[in-house]
């Protein structure tokens, strides 16, 4: 054999070594074992919806987010009551039982207020020591940590949850809040690319979206894939190409279907992207007056449809009730579709005994929650990487708490313990 030869073995034997030598390293095994996660909603981004005496306590009915929270109320004031929350809301306690339960990760909100505040922003800071807490806990519970950025400057969506509520996006009408954003990702990056046994995902974004009359304006998508290109570069290569981190860079699907996202982000070009795409059966006229048995029949549906997905896919927000009666869901001080008290909706029936706590719900309300929620895990198992409930824990509307539901036995203290393993055939 001549050398040559030799050195060509070597070469092509080396070669193909490069993949197994140089793959990501993730810190939980994706693809091969299921997300069985929770959120932990409501915590460092406070919502009404979640914890309404927080926003009640003010006295002042236009306090209506943490926007209004920190701008219509004095500075201190604020901070004391949110640094109570914090300290009392969400504890180690918690996570030691959502580790008891079966639970592999933990989705935790922020709001890019947690670092950034600019002078015209009433935003109260504080949080980032509780974001770290957290972290220590999880890894002590042995549970993942996904960091969800919730809330960007100027809203990404108009939402509530983004931490100001308005009209409409403004994020991507202007370069100065993507930069801003664009900034968060690089200290979240900087903090946890050395961690991911214990935060292996960071969401770039929630819920982006620009409805005006109710029409997505085409425009934010395209500051989006943009934002969403350049926060993979950060994430994927933080220290410019000499090391890569196995951080999973994630996404939201943006409320469009999961096929519009086909070719965006190819493998093996990018690596490590999961897609996030939140499925509630409540937020329409239709979907309200569904049966318990077409809830149930539509859950079971969607792991045909997140099959289908060109991206490692989860659901990262869904719940186990089927309607919107919860006070303060749809805002601060507006009224569910399902009672007809939303302007433009046509009643079901009474809210009555299907919000509020757990001791007022009946057998039948309950049961069938076991069953939605038996028939949505197992479909988001079936048809993608798994899924993130949410929430874990609420003030006043049990129907959306996971902690309540593992009290009250509509959901199982292990998450495969099906009570109805052929729900969906």
């Amino acid at each position: 054999m001549s050398s040559l030869f030799r050195v060509f073995v070597t070469v092509v034997a080396c070669s193909s070594l490069v993949p197994s030598v140089l793959a990501l390293q993730y810190g939980f095994p994706y693809g091969k074992e299921k997300i069985r996660g929770v959120n932990l909603g409501g915590w460092l981004v406070v919502e009404p919806f979640t914890t309404p005496s927080l926003f009640d306590n003010t006295g002042d009915n236009r306090i209506v987010d943490e926007w209004t929270f920190g701008q219509y109320q004095d500075k201190g004031k604020a901070y004391k009551a949110l640094k109570q929350h914090w300290d009392t809301f969400i504890t180690e306690k918690d996570f030691i039982d959502i580790a008891a339960a079966g639970l592999n990760h933990v989705r935790i909100p922020i709001g890019h207020w947690m670092f950034d505040v600019v002078s015209d922003e009433p935003f109260i800071q504080g949080q980032l020591p509780y974001l770290l807490k957290a972290v220590d806990w999880a890894e002590k519970s042995g549970l993942k940590v996904i960091i969800a950025l919730y809330g960007a400057p100027g809203s990404q969506n108009g939402f509530t949850n983004s931490g100001h509520h308005r009209n409409t996006s403004y994020w991507y009408t202007n370069q100065t809040y993507v930069d801003r954003t664009t900034t968060v990702m690089k200290r979240l990056t900087a903090m946890f690319a050395d961690k991911t046994t214990v935060v292996p995902i960071i969401q770039v974004m929630n819920e982006a979206a620009a409805f005006r009359n109710g029409v997505m304006d085409p425009g934010v998508l395209t500051v989006l894939k943009q934002y969403y290109y350049g926060s993979y570069k950060i994430i994927r290569n933080p220290l410019q190409g000499r090391k890569q981190s196995g951080l999973i860079v994630m996404l939201h699907d943006t409320f469009r279907p999961l096929s519009y996202w086909n070719k965006f982000m190819p493998s093996p070009q990018y690596e490590g992207v999961m897609m996030d795409t939140h499925i509630y059966q409540m937020f329409g006229d239709h979907d309200a007056h569904m049966s318990y048995a077409e809830h149930i029949q539509r859950a079971c549906q969607n792991a045909t449809i997140m099959a289908t997905s060109p991206l490692m896919t989860i659901i990262g927000e869904w719940t186990a009730t089927n309607n919107d009666c919860a006070p303060h869901l749809l805002g601060r001080f507006v009224g569910p579709r399902y009672d007809g008290s939303l302007p433009g909706s046509t009643r079901v029936g009474s809210c009555v005994g299907l919000t509020g706590k757990a001791s007022t719900f009946s057998k039948e309300y309950k049961e069938f929650m076991r069953q939605y929620w038996e028939a949505q895990t197992m479909s988001y198992e079936k048809g993608g990487e798994g899924w993130v409930m949410w929430t874990w824990k609420m003030e006043n509307a049990d129907e959306w708490s996971y902690q309540a539901g593992l009290a009250n036995g509509w959901i199982p203290q292990d998450p495969t313990d099906y009570k109805y393993p052929h729900i969906c055939g």
